[in-house]
């Protein structure tokens, strides 16, 4: 799903929840970094996940999704980082 000028694994707009999966060629790099820091500065939840966890774990990988799910309010009702101005403002 695109985000700026990222595409991401998954998106979950109703609850600004980006879940990415990195494969070992993610190990170090320096755009996931920058990639993640932009989707957070649009007022995105960034979850990662390696492969092997996915395809070896999923009850365990879906458990930790549904555990950060609770804990996070429905997109309409999160503040955004640089929201916009009211009506009738500047």
């Amino acid at each position: 799903m695109p985000v700026g000028p990222f595409i991401t694994d998954f998106l979950c707009r109703e609850r600004g929840l980006v879940i990415e999966l990195d494969g070992g060629q993610h190990a170090e790099s320096v755009s996931d970094t920058m990639r993640t820091e932009f989707l957070r500065s649009e007022g995105l939840t960034v979850m990662r996940f390696w492969n092997h966890d996915v395809l070896g774990n999923m009850d365990g990988v879906l458990s930790v999704i549904l555990a950060k799910l609770d804990g996070l309010p429905s997109w309409s009702r999160r503040a955004h980082p640089q929201p916009l101005p009211q009506a009738g403002g500047e």
